[in-house]
């Protein structure tokens, strides 16, 4: 006779394997491919799929495949939130705005957006204000457009025909292949741009945080043009490179279950 406990943890753990099959793949997946993965009945893998999605773990694209939902990133939010994590990642912030002595953070893609999930405000009268939880547009901010270019190509053809540019500073970027080409020249580079693009006076770069070789966040600097140029700011991508490392250790760390 089956034992009950033995049931219920199967479940469990299937209903975790699940979520994780889906946010660590590598494109979005169809409740069939889950099963499949899962090596599941697919009765069994659309009944779960159906009550994920009842429940805001996972939603249904455009395309009809599974992708994370808010319940389902608010977790990943959480995780990140954890004390030793935070401590670390926030010493390692503080370390870098003394450097660049400008300020300097995190963000997070959610979308068409990206939210300001953590910051360090450098010691200046002058400030550029975007606070915790400010959510900005992808196709014009430096960690958007470095977000977008780890996108494959005809992915990043197809998000760029339909969002809208709207001109929001002086230099932003309203023409479609003149986007594409900017997105282009920051995956060569490996550093985001933003020259002006979201809000006058403002300039911006960022570097990726990888997790296990796959996009995660991006490690921002901005300050006003009155203290930096583009030029000046780019000098400090080498720290930035070197925070953003130290970053992703502690992430890799943290999921392989070393940090204590």
């Amino acid at each position: 006779m089956p034992q009950t406990p033995r049931e219920k943890g199967s479940s469990i753990i299937r209903v975790l394997e699940m979520l994780e099959t889906i946010a660590l793949a590598e494109r979005p997946m169809s409740a069939t491919d889950v099963a499949f993965e899962l090596e599941i009945p697919k009765a069994s893998a659309h009944r779960l799929v159906q009550t994920l999605e009842n429940e805001g773990y996972i939603q249904t694209n455009m395309r009809g495949n599974l992708v994370a939902a808010k319940r389902l990133n608010n977790i990943a939010l959480g995780i990140l939130q954890s004390s030793n994590l935070k401590d670390q990642r926030r010493a390692i912030l503080e370390n870098l705005t003394l450097e660049i002595d400008e300020t300097c953070g995190i963000s997070l893609p959610d979308g068409t957006e990206m939210i300001y999930y953590d910051r360090v405000q450098a010691n200046w009268p002058l400030q550029v204000y975007l606070p915790i939880g400010s959510r900005v547009p992808i196709s014009c901010t430096s960690g958007g457009k470095l977000y977008m270019s780890q996108m494959p190509v005809p992915k990043l053809k197809r998000l760029i025909d339909n969002i809208p540019l709207t001109k929001r500073a002086r230099n932003t970027i309203i023409d479609k292949q003149q986007l594409f080409d900017e997105i282009m020249h920051i995956r060569d580079s490996g550093i985001g741009l933003d020259n002006e693009e979201f809000i006058d006076g403002m300039v911006a770069c960022s570097v990726a945080i990888n997790v296990h070789g796959k996009f995660h966040a991006a490690l921002f600097c901005h300050a006003p043009v009155i203290r930096k140029s583009m030029d000046d700011l780019l000098l400090y991508a080498p720290h930035l490179l070197r925070a953003a490392g130290k970053i992703t250790a502690i992430l890799e760390e943290q999921e392989s279950g070393c940090i204590e």
